[in-house]
């Protein structure tokens, strides 16, 4: 579930509490969390409604002026049920403290390790975790299309992959393009 950063800067303050999608299937579950620029949401609820349930309070709950303005946006998408998602700052985002630990030890290392093997052996390119992690370091900055190109790849798919990458604390995401985290540099190096 996506949401724009001025929204969430207004729900890290509790003044949206409430999102509306339509969705054909809910992306999002009671209980779950969703990492943002703002840190980690928690999702307390995810119910489907009638149209006729969204009143005023909820749109304001929601960031809109009112209930009509709610509904001509969530009418622009004709597929799928209406679903009211409560919502509520988690927390910082775990991944910001995870790859400013640079001093790894063996144990950790060893555990980034067996991951990194498992991503190159599940992977349908072959292996391309330390290959890329290198090429970040070398060419810190750099645009994503063109380190895709470099390795030949799409770049959407590139993308995905310097994710999961991203999810183990190893790189950091960049206005333009990646560096190594001081985790990743730190793994990298040995």
């Amino acid at each position: 579930m996506l949401i724009k950063g001025a929204v969430l800067a207004r729900v890290k303050t509790g003044e949206i509490t409430l999102q509306f999608r339509r969705w054909t299937r809910p992306t999002v579950k009671a209980g779950g969390e969703l990492r943002t620029q703002i840190g980690v949401l928690k999702i307390e609820s995810v119910e489907r409604i009638a149209r006729s349930a969204i009143n005023a309070v909820d749109a304001r709950k929601a960031g809109y002026e009112s209930a009509s303005a709610l509904l001509a946006e969530l009418d622009a998408r004709a597929e799928g049920d209406l679903y009211r998602i409560a919502i509520k700052p988690g927390g910082a985002d775990p991944r910001i403290a995870l790859r400013a630990k640079a001093a790894l030890n063996a144990e950790e290392r060893a555990a980034l390790a067996v991951k990194l093997d498992r991503m190159d052996a599940t992977s349908r390119t072959g292996p391309w975790t330390r290959a890329t992690l290198t090429a970040i370091a070398k060419h810190p900055g750099r645009r994503a299309p063109d380190l895709a190109e470099a390795f030949g790849r799409e770049t959407l798919a590139f993308k995905r992959d310097v994710r999961k990458l991203k999810e183990l604390g190893l790189t950091e995401t960049l206005e333009v393009g990646y560096r190594l985290s001081p985790r990743g540099a730190a793994f990298l190096k040995r």
